[in-house]
Formats: C-alpha cells, structure tokens, sequence
C-alpha cells in the first residue's frame, strides 16, 4: 500500500504534514471542518429541488413560458454536470480550501443575483453561474475530508455528508413551499446569502489547505473541452429526449456526438503527461463499479421519485409543502441511517451494506409501484422509508468506494466523478423513466378513455390529454360538467397510475443490477492517505 504525504498550504504555522502532531484549537480539526463544508454542500444540494416550488411564481411573475422555467432548472444542472470534474482537477491543483471557498462565495452571489434579477433571461443565465460555482465546491469538499479524516473515521464523516444532502434535496420542497407561500420566489435564492457568507466565515477559519506532494502541475487542456463537449451533447440529450422523442435523429445525434466526444477524449488521456483523468483509475475494479452503482442508484431514486411528487400533489391534491411533510420519513431515515451506515461500512466494508441498501431500494420501488389512487399516507411513508433506508448506505458507501480507491492527489477528480455520476444518473433515470411512463399513458389512455364513455378525441386533443396525463393532471377543459369532470379525472389518475407503476418496476429492476454491482465494491486502498491527525 502506497503512502502519500498531505501537505498543508495555508501558510507559515497553519498546518502540518499528515500523520504529525495535531494543529491547535479549531483550526484543521476533523469535525467543525465537516461542519464547515456542510453548510456549504446543503446550499447546493437545496437549491437542486427548492427551485422547482418557485417556478410558479416566477413563470408568473416574469412572464415567462413554459419553456423558459424548464430552463431554470436544465441550465442548473447542465452547468453542475458538466464542470464537476474538471472542477474537481482544479482542487487537485490549487488546493480544496481555495477551490471550495470560492465556489461557496460565487454560488452564494449568484443566488442574490437571481432574487435581484427583472427578467427570466437574468434568471437563466444566474443559474448557469450557479451550477459552475456549485461544480467548484462539491468536489472541494469531498477532497478536505478526505485527507482531514483519517481511514477509521472517514466512512462515518461520508456518511454525514450524505446526510447532509439527502436532508437537504428531501427538504427543498417544504422549505421552498413555506417561503413561496409566504415571502416571495426571490427568498428561495435570497437564503443563500446569508448561509454562504456564514460557510466562507468558518472555511477562512477553520479549513487548512491539504495538497499532495505529487499534486497535479498543469493542465490537460484539450482533455477539458472534450470531456465538457462530450458531457454537454450527453446531458443535453437526455433532457431534450421526451420533448424530441427518443427514435428522433436530433436525440441520437446528440448521443452518437457525445459518444465520439468520449472515444477522443479516452484516446487524448493516454498520451498526455498530465490527463485530466488518468485512465488507470479505472483498471481499479471497486472503483469503477462505485461509479456504476452511483449511476444506477440515482435512476433508480431520482427517476422514481421524479413521479412520486406528481402522485402526491396532482393524483391526491396536495399542497406542496404537504407533499413535502409526506416524504419526511424519507428524509428521517437517511438522517438517521446515514451516520449508521459509516459506521457499519468502517467494520464490515461497502460489499454487504451497498448491496442491502439495493435490496431496500429495489423492495421500495416494487412498493411504490403498488401505490393507489386512494392509498393511505401510512402506507406510503412505509414505502418512503424503506426508500431512505437503502439510500443511505449507498450514498456513504458508493462514495467511500469512489474517492478512497483513487490517489490522494486525485481526490478532486474522484468527487467529482461521484458527482457526475449521480447527476448523470438523475437525468438518465428521469429521461429514461419518462419514456416509459409516455409510452405506457400512450398505449392505455384511448382504451381507458372510450371505456369510461367518454367522448372520442381527436388526434391534436389525444396528444393533449396524453400530456397531462403524464404529470397525473386530469385533461379537463373549462365548462366541463361535474359528472364529466369527475370521470375524465379517474381516467387520468388511472392511467398514471398505470404509467407510475410500470416506472417504478423498471426502477426496481435497475436496482436489483445494482445488487451485483455491489459486491464488485472493496474498501478503498488509499483511504489512509488522508490525515492521521489526532482531534477526532
């Protein structure tokens, strides 16, 4: 086992060598360092789903289309997915503390920009400064607790950081309801502020700046602008499918784009001095097979409950800060399970633990696809929290997996592989998911329809309905009559019903492959290269 020397680089004084004698005070202490850089991680992670309540109110606000609000998401996590690991180099090379400050500054600003901006074109552009700031420092702070913690207390300080943003992207929605529904959509962007200036306070304060020896010197240049290409056309692709269809050219153009984009960028990294991404990582089997199971875990889950939030608010009418109250058990068991999960992976190792927490995910998921229109909310948080149970282990584990098996002077890089991968995953599992629930509402909604005795639609009314049907959303035009009403919107629940239903089986199936994957995962071989540092 190959041991590599931290050294710390905030100046004369601030810090040690790895493995010497402990700084003083707080500064460079293990666990306000992972408080630190949880305050910063939790405005990223919130801001991936408190948006989404907002968009009302700015579509209405701001006058914007359809189209536009859908990009105030598209351009947050296109920016995210793209920058991650090139982000991540950029810690590797001019340290994490540096890296995740200025991220932690830039995201809060541009979240003040956003509240302060007049028109939906500011919004959009905002968003992508977001998403590129937020790329700088989610990768950082893996990388400070990576080499602040030391082996046998690194899967439990991971396992709070899961916690932290599963909590987080759990809970946008019920802090986004309350303060849309009683400030206004700016206060969304506008929270950012103080938390950010709170998160560079204590990270000037507390954080010291741990770089390996053998640290990267330059930059693959070439190797950027592929990977981003190639990352942009993938991403690009998926979003864009359930709007051009997935047989259509403009779709596959985009993917065979990214998939030559790829290909150059693999042939690029093998001749390079200094590759972005060395390929090597990947002859690391427990590596390579935490960034599959990353990918697969996020389809499953974030693809999944993509239409468990329309089940909640559009099939039972819900508010959506009720429908939020209604995911706690959710969001209470990855509290909870997270830290557990650290700790059970520090003793038994990932294999066990990653592949259980597939089992409950894939138990879950075959629960949510039994879900009724008039399923009782005891039924449902039974389902949610078994959903949180098998999340947690995978979060802490799949990232103990991916960052303690690369070398410590990649630990930049490895973050943002890990995040990539489950951003990648989310778009894939929402896109792929998607296509199915389109196509099962397709081929049930004329039957269902005429068996209810409802008037036959034409083709133009039929792509309407089928629309609406999709997002749970009964088709019902104005001056419709009562009894009419009420049989268009039982069509239009079953048939989501349906459509969830299969969805949710395919989720399932996604983790039960994810099973095995599992059991490919090996403790990290270079865990130990963090700090050795006393404190903890």
């Amino acid at each position: 086992m190959t041991s590599q020397t931290t050294i710390d680089k905030t100046g004369p004084g601030d810090g040690v060598p790895s493995g010497s004698a402990p700084a003083k005070g707080l500064r460079g202490h293990p666990w306000v360092t992972l408080v630190t850089v949880a305050v910063g991680v939790m405005m990223v992670a919130l801001d991936g789903t408190i948006v989404a309540i907002a968009n009302p109110a700015i579509q209405n606000d701001l006058d914007a289309s359809l189209a536009d609000v859908q990009w105030i998401t598209n351009a947050y996590f296109l920016a995210l997915a793209v920058a991650l690991i090139t982000a991540g180099k950029l810690g590797d090379r001019f340290g994490h503390r540096q890296t995740f400050l200025i991220g932690v500054a830039g995201f809060a600003a541009s979240s003040g920009a956003i509240g302060l901006s007049g028109s939906i074109a500011a919004v959009i552009v905002f968003r992508v400064f977001q998403g590129l700031f937020g790329a700088l420092l989610m990768p950082a702070a893996l990388g400070l607790l990576r080499a602040t913690f030391p082996a046998e207390k690194l899967n439990m300080a991971i396992g709070i950081w899961g916690m932290v943003i599963g909590a987080s992207t759990a809970g946008g929605p019920i802090l986004g309801g309350v303060l849309v529904e009683h400030v206004n959509w700016q206060s969304v962007f506008f929270i950012n502020v103080p938390v950010g200036i709170l998160a560079v306070v204590l990270g000037v304060m507390i954080l010291l700046d741990h770089r390996a020896e053998n640290a990267p010197r330059s930059f693959d240049l070439l190797g950027i602008a592929l990977l981003s290409a190639s990352m942009f056309a993938l991403v690009w692709a998926l979003i864009k499918a359930p709007e051009w269809g997935w047989g259509s050219g403009e779709t596959w153009l985009y993917i065979g784009g990214s998939v030559v984009g790829f290909v150059l960028f693999s042939l690029w990294e093998t001749k390079v001095k200094e590759p972005l991404i060395p390929l090597a990582m990947f002859r690391s089997v427990p590596l390579s097979a935490g960034v599959v199971l990353m990918v697969l875990m996020a389809i499953a889950f974030m693809g999944g409950l993509f239409f468990v939030t329309f089940y909640l608010q559009n099939v039972h009418g819900m508010s959506p800060v009720d429908a939020g109250l209604h995911l706690l058990p959710l969001t209470a068991m990855m509290i909870v399970a997270s830290p557990l999960a650290g700790a059970m992976i520090t003793k038994v190792g990932p294999r066990v633990p990653l592949a259980g927490g597939m089992v409950c995910t894939a138990i879950a998921m075959y629960g949510i696809s039994t879900l009724e229109t008039d399923t009782g909310s005891a039924v449902m948080s039974i389902w949610f929290a078994l959903l949180g149970l098998g999340l947690a282990p995978v979060m802490v584990g799949a990232t103990e997996v991916i960052v303690g098996n690369a070398p410590m002077e990649l630990s930049g890089v490895a973050g943002g592989l890990q995040q990539s991968a489950m951003q990648i995953g989310g778009s894939l599992g929402t896109a792929v998911l998607g296509a199915v629930m389109a196509s099962k509402v397709d081929s049930d909604l004329a039957g269902n329809w005429a068996a209810a005795g409802l008037p036959e639609l034409t083709p133009e009314q039929a792509h309407q309905a089928s629309e609406a049907v999709q997002v749970g959303v009964p088709p019902v035009a104005p001056g419709t009559p009562e009894q009419i009403a009420a049989k268009i919107a039982d069509v239009a629940h079953n048939t989501f019903i349906d459509g969830m239903s299969l969805a949710s089986l395919v989720a399932a199936g996604v983790a039960v492959v994810a099973v095995g994957v599992a059991f490919l995962t090996k403790r990290g071989v270079n865990a130990d290269g963090g700090a050795g540092m006393g404190h903890i």
